[in-house]
Order: C-alpha cells, then structure tokens, then sequence
C-alpha cells in the first residue's frame, strides 16, 4: 500500500516495500536535491509536521533527516529549522577541473594596459587625509542639489513613472532638441536628430573607437593629450601618433608634414583649454587643422568639456562651428559643471554618423540614464544653467588665481608652469634635477595627491610635468596642497655626486 503525503515534498510511501519508511524519506529527499528541485537554503518541514502529513511517527523522520545531515545534504540552524545546505553533483568523468584562465580569454591588448592610474586616483578622493589636486572634477559645494531636488520632485508630479522608463537610444527626446538650442548659441547649427545623449563624453570616445578602430589603425593625439583617451585608443589596439602643443595648440605645420608620411583613421583634439595643459588652438591653427582634415579625409573628434569655463580673453568657435563639409565630431558633458554623478553627455555629428553611433551604444548599454536626462533638459529649460555656469566661472576664477599665488609663495627654483585661462589645471614643469620615480608616492604620504605627466603622452615617457586641479579642492586645501607638494619636491631634488660636480664645465671638448 502506497501512501502520498500532503506536504510541498510529495513523497509517497510504500508500506508494503521491504525498505524501511525513514530510508524512503532520506531517498526522496535526495534525489530533490540531485535533481535541483531542493536547492541550497530551501526549509524542509518541521519534524513534527512532515510526520503527521506522512503519518508516521516523529522518530522515523526525525531518524530521515539525521541521515541527510550525516551525508552533508542537510543541515540544522537555530530560528531556520532544518534546511538543504548542499545539492550533490552527478556523478562525472571528468575528474578534476582545472582553474579558469581568464587571462588567456582576455582580447589581444587589453592585458597590456596602463597602471589604473584613474582608479587610484578617484579612490584618494574619498580620503580625508589626502588633499586632491589630481582628479578634475567641479567642486561638490557648488552643485545646486536643493535645485535638483526641486525638479525632481515636481518631474514626478508633473510625469510620474515615465521617468524611470526606458527612452530612445538616441536619448530623452526634449534634451535633444534642447542640446540642439544651446549648440546655436556656440554657432553649432544642428538639428536634435544629429544629436546622440551619452553616458558621459567618455562613453563617446569608447564607441567612436568602437565604430571605427581596427587593430593597427593610426590615431593622431596632442602631446600631452588628455590620458583617458589615449587608454581609449590602446585599448582598441590603435596606433598612436603625438603631435607636439604649445601656447597655441596642436603644432599644425608639425602635423602636415605627418600626414604626408602616415594615413591616420582619426585626428584627436581638445583645442579649447586642453587637458592637461590649458592650451588654447589658435583661431589660425583651427583653420589650418581643418584644411588638412579636408586635404587627407580625415576626420576629427573634437573633445570640448571646458569652453564654458573661460576666466580671461575672448571665445574662440569651436572647430565644429567652423566645419562646412562635416568632418567634426562634437563631444561635450555636464560632468566638468554639475551633476558628474548622472554621467550624462552628448555628440553631434552629422545623421549618418550619428545612425551608426546609435547601433553601437545600444549594444553597450541600450540608453543613457533617463531620470538624469529628465532633470538635466528641464534644468536648462527652466533658465538656471548659465546662471550656474557663470557662478562656477567666477569661483574657479578665483582658486586659479590662488593657486598661483600659493605656487609663488611656495615656488622652488626651475619649477615653471602655464597659467590657465580657463579650464580646470595648471600645467607644471619639474626641475631637472628632480628624482621623479617615487615623487606620486612620496606626495601621497604628505597627503596631497597630483596627476604625473607621463599618462598624457601617446608613449608614456615623459615624466617632467604634472597636472594639478583647481577646482575640486578649496582654497585653504589649494593652498596647503600646493605647500606640501612643493616641499615633497624640494626633498625630491638631489645633488650630482662630489666627484661629478667636481668634472661639470671642465670635461674637454672633442
């Protein structure tokens, strides 16, 4: 005679089988388990009950579940009852399986990356001990948050859950057209549809290398150019060609006479109060640049997160606003101003180039992140950006000009550096007789932190700058900052050996 149970177990008992009840219990209990029905953390009945859905005494499951605890399939916790721990495995063939070598799985190249110097260094923000002026972020003081906590709100009253949809790849249409109105005031005439919303001006240049970066391509990069892009343009395998800068920008006569010799794929520029040395292209050198994109076919990304941030002189256009036949990429973001944390930024680019984007993005991460969308186009469309954006130039005004009276005050000999007229960094010169190899460490264990130079050149040799930000410290931190790394530099600085010295303008001339 056969009996079913009324318990989630549904396990039948046959009284009339020569195999005792509580081994038909522990029996049925294990094949759930091996067969992934019970899996690790399910609660089994209590004793008691099991035995009266079973009607069975206590003892004979009581005796079932003593024999799954002794084979590790079971196991009895305070408060949680008796509960599956473990969920055997088929028996297998294949005896002992290797670790995964995941490194081997890696993609050619990505295992050959530089230092995650990035990383470690957004990580040293979060020290309170550490003064940054390495990370190129806005200062958290002057983000407007009862703004943004006024506009969401009235976002989920006005639209409620569609603002935490899903939206068009492409982005949240109104900031779209939005970008496309704030665009015409810098004389970029685009229509929203040549707009794409990013996650970050970042994302722009990962599917920009995406799209159009085999291994092996040649990419043309200032020296020094900005070190996240280059990580970029590495990590598609490309080759990168450095054009040297001065006050004026990307040399373009050192640039034409490059493209006579190599065939790059994509030109990279940040003409406007470049990262990281503040260099502003000439009105001049923007046009030659872009006759020789013409000449080669060759078209431009245009990083462009800073030209709102001009302290002295007079606008110069974009290369986009300058641009007839289409060759320039347009990136810019919301992170160098407000709101870095949405991660929101934008491309404009001509509608076929912008189609193309549209198909890769949405294979990354199908659209940028729609609640910051939302509050970002009804941030601007209810007037408060430039007034924001005037009210951030005037205080980073201000710290630019107290960090270089702290780098005055503290100044050691042969330390030189440009100073900006917008952006957000000082570009500096070490001594020559500086020893460099441990100065990031050393300056660390002072607790101020700076960004090396050698990340921002296409080889990564340079090792006789440093970067330093403005605009996230405050100005007792900018000054104190600059006054512990010039003392970490002073200590750094060594003297040639005696006998050395002794030789210096007395070796013979041959």
């Amino acid at each position: 005679m056969k009996f079913r149970n009324k318990s989630p177990l549904d396990i039948i008992i046959d009284r009339d089988s020569s195999v005792p009840i509580y081994l038909q219990i522990v029996q049925r209990i294990r094949d759930l388990i091996n067969s992934g029905a019970l899996l690790p953390g399910f609660r089994l009945p209590p004793e008691r009950r099991l035995a009266e859905a079973l009607g069975v005494n206590r003892s004979t499951v009581f005796q079932a579940y003593r024999e799954l605890k002794t084979d590790a399939l079971v196991g009895a916790h305070v408060g949680r009852g008796t509960v599956v721990v473990h969920r055997a495995s088929p028996e297998s063939e294949l005896g002992e399986v290797r670790k995964l070598s995941w490194g081997q799985l890696v993609r050619e190249g990505r295992t050959r990356q530089p230092d995650p110097l990035l990383r470690d260094l957004l990580q040293l923000t979060e020290r309170q001990d550490v003064i940054s002026l390495a990370i190129g972020l806005p200062d958290p003081e002057l983000l407007p948050l009862e703004a943004f906590r006024e506009i969401q709100e009235k976002l989920f009253e006005d639209v409620g859950a569609q603002v935490m949809l899903h939206c068009p790849t492409e982005g949240h249409t109104p900031l779209r057209e939005t970008l496309s109105e704030w665009m015409a005031m810098r004389a970029i005439h685009c229509d929203a549809s040549e707009v794409l919303v990013l996650s970050g001006s970042q994302q722009g240049l990962d599917l920009a290398a995406r799209l159009f970066l085999d291994p092996g391509d040649t990419v043309i990069v200032e020296e020094p150019s900005y070190f996240g892009a280059l990580q970029v343009f590495r990590a598609a395998q490309a080759r990168l060609i450095g054009v040297p800068t001065d006050s004026n920008g990307m040399c373009t006569d050192v640039l034409a006479r490059i493209l006579e010799r190599y065939r790059p794929k994509l030109i990279y520029t940040l003409p406007t109060y470049q990262n990281p040395s503040g260099a502003v292209m000439s009105l001049e050198r923007r046009h030659h640049l872009l006759e020789l994109a013409y000449r080669h076919h060759i078209p431009i990304i245009e990083d462009d997160p800073y030209s709102e941030l001009r302290y002295d002189g007079e606008p110069i256009p974009p290369l986009k606003a300058l641009d007839d036949h289409g060759y320039v990429l347009y990136l810019s973001t919301f992170s160098k101003i407000l709101f870095p944390g949405l991660r929101i930024g934008w491309l404009v680019a001509p509608r076929p180039v912008i189609n193309q984007f549209v198909l890769v993005k949405q294979a990354v991460d199908l659209h940028s992140n729609t609640p910051g969308q939302w509050i970002m186009d009804r941030f601007m469309r209810d007037g408060r950006y430039e007034p924001h954006i005037n009210s951030a130039r005037n205080v980073y005004a201000r710290r630019r000009d107290m960090m270089e009276e702290a780098l005055i005050r503290h100044q050691i000999p042969d330390f030189t550096w440009r100073k900006p007229t917008g952006g957000f960094y000082f570009w500096c010169r070490l001594p020559d007789d500086v020893e460099r190899s441990q100065l990031l460490t050393q300056a660390a264990e002072a607790g101020v932190s700076f960004l090396p130079g050698w990340p921002c050149f296409a080889f990564g040799t340079d090792e006789s700058h440093v970067r330093l930000n403005f605009s996230y410290a405050s100005p007792e931190q900018i000054s104190e900052g600059v006054a512990r790394l010039m003392a970490v530099v002073q200590r750094a600085t060594f003297e040639p050996p005696l006998a050395r010295r002794a030789q210096i303008g007395t070796s013979p001339i041959v």
